[in-house]
């Protein structure tokens, strides 16, 4: 999964200004002795492998809209990247003993329900989808990833990290406004549509898979409370303002 810039990354604040405590003071050999955090871990690694490798798949793909051959060569070197933390993912599923496909698998319906919903008709849609979409995604895992053990967080944390398509996304995008600003009109409302299908996609994996619900309202490890819950949604929503800012679109 794509990223936006670090500073505009919805659970930074979270991550850089609390001090962990429980679960989240704990390494990895701790916490799973928990057999409910362990399995609620392992739907989140299983849930990131399978976007890992839908969005590799959907970068690759994407490079066929490329307007120029230096366009396409940006986004299969974004594309590997997405492959790269893919692998990280899949290696540390078989690293804790389990099948990563067998983890995955529960999540490919949802994924590939997301993405063929928001099948991008052009090139700049689907550098927005990249943009903006991915990242609304990444903002809501890293927010769970803030409450989990330091082994599991320090991983889905470097896997979030920016492939470099922000600035690339945000470039290409702002110039094409530039050159036809009914451009930007489209774009905006492609946008608004990625982030309600985004936010429904991510709460639709949660809701689907016991381990991660439960964890997610604190019956496992230091789950968000109602307020909370509230709080996460509303940076959530800042960090998609700031992005549709820096695209040049109004949000």
């Amino acid at each position: 999964m794509t990223s936006s810039d670090k500073p505009d990354n919805a659970a930074a604040s979270t991550e850089t200004t609390t001090g962990h405590t429980g679960v989240a003071a704990m390494d990895w050999a701790a916490a799973s002795a928990d057999p409910q955090y362990r399995a609620a871990v392992v739907d989140l690694l299983g849930a990131l492998a399978y976007g890992e490798l839908a969005a590799f798949e959907r970068l690759a793909e994407d490079a066929k809209l490329a307007p120029t051959l230096a366009d396409k060569a940006e986004l299969a070197k974004m594309a590997s990247a997405e492959f790269h933390h893919f692998e990280r993912l899949r290696d540390r599923l078989a690293e804790i003993g389990e099948e990563p496909t067998h983890a995955m698998e529960p999540f490919v319906a949802a994924y590939d329900g997301f993405h063929k919903q928001t099948a991008p008709s052009d090139w700049l849609e689907g550098l927005v989808k990249a943009y903006v979409g991915d990242s609304i995604a990444s903002d809501f895992y890293r927010e769970v990833a803030a409450r989990l053990d330091s082994d599991s967080r320090a991983l889905v944390v470097a896997v979030l990290d920016d492939t470099g398509h922000g600035g690339f996304a945000v470039e290409k995008v702002r110039a094409a406004i530039d050159a036809d600003p009914r451009v930007g009109g489209r774009l905006a409302l492609w946008a608004r549509r990625l982030m309600g299908e985004a936010l429904s996609q991510s709460q639709r994996v949660v809701a689907d898979r016991d381990a991660l619900s439960t964890m997610l309202v604190g019956g496992v490890a230091d789950g968000f409370d109602l307020a909370e819950v509230g709080k996460m949604f509303s940076r959530i929503t800042e960090a998609h303002t700031k992005r549709m800012a820096a695209l040049g679109l109004a949000a």
